[in-house]
């Protein structure tokens, strides 16, 4: 399943994106670039969405454009998106552990419904060092097999804009709002978005950051952020990112995993010497 987003205190909860909808969102933009909407709600952790009438959601195509998309920042999910920005393929595993067994069939089926990618777009995280390094590891080697660029994205980014697209689609005013994933060790992970700018990409306030748990609602009331939990993330949203930041000749994220922690396992010291 794409991302399942939960608005704190709305009810019901945003419901997962399904590839339903993921195809629709990319019907409902195909033409011109996105526009941010003429004003943003700034909202607090429990503040539900309003209705706004100031967005229109639009895009260009991506002609010659054949995009997958790969992340393992909490599942691992492999998307292929085609010139025409339509989704070819979506393809998920919701275990947070079996990175390595999966994402190989995963490709495999993305590939065959779009044999000639022509750019590889990696989710960077942030998330835990093991399973991130498997899909980025994974992408490059593809990547370098096929001759084709990479085109690395914060995952929470591609999570932001299926949330703006999808309230974009069904006429809902966004607020300010975060993006939270789990980071484990009773810690979350949080970026701070702020509606969408010229390019359709969204507005991220900040970088990603670490919070203990029970900070982290009184960090987002006192930003103003309405707090979105993350529980996957979809690499067709990935795709879409990377298209649009190829789009507008934009990179938006370096080559270095947003590990945000060190990992848990570090390498031992050398042996010592011994002397006869």
């Amino acid at each position: 399943m794409p991302a399942q987003l939960l608005l704190l205190g709305a009810t019901p909860p945003v419901a997962a994106t399904s590839r339903r909808l993921l195809q629709e969102l990319c019907a409902a933009v195909a033409g011109e670039r996105p526009r941010r909407a003429a004003r943003t709600v700034r909202a607090g952790p429990r503040h539900r969405a309003s209705s706004r009438r100031g967005i229109r959601v639009e895009r260009r195509g991506y002609p010659g454009t054949v995009i997958i998309g790969i992340d393992t920042s909490l599942g691992t999910a492999v998307a292929a998106i085609a010139r025409d920005g339509e989704i070819a393929a979506d393809e998920q595993s919701a275990n947070p552990l079996g990175h390595a067994e999966v994402i190989g069939d995963l490709l495999a089926r993305a590939v065959a419904a779009a044999p000639e990618p022509t750019h590889v777009a990696i989710g960077m995280g942030p998330g835990p060092f093991t399973g991130l390094r498997v899909g980025i590891a994974t992408a490059r080697a593809f990547a370098l097999g096929r001759g084709v660029p990479v085109v690395p994205v914060p995952s929470h980014d591609g999570v932001a804009l299926g949330v703006l697209l999808a309230d974009a689609l069904t006429g809902t005013e966004t607020p300010r709002f975060a993006v939270v994933t789990d980071a484990r060790r009773r810690e979350f992970a949080y970026s701070v978005y702020d509606g969408i700018d010229d390019d359709g990409l969204p507005i991220r306030v900040g970088d990603a950051t670490l919070s203990p748990r029970d900070e982290l609602d009184a960090r987002l009331a006192e930003a103003g952020a309405a707090r979105y939990d993350a529980t996957s993330v979809s690499a067709a949203m990935i795709a879409l990112t990377a298209a649009r930041a190829l789009d507008a000749g934009r990179e938006l994220a370096g080559p270095e995993p947003l590990y945000l922690r060190s990992p848990d396992v570090v390498a031992a010291h050398a042996p010592k010497r011994v002397s006869a």
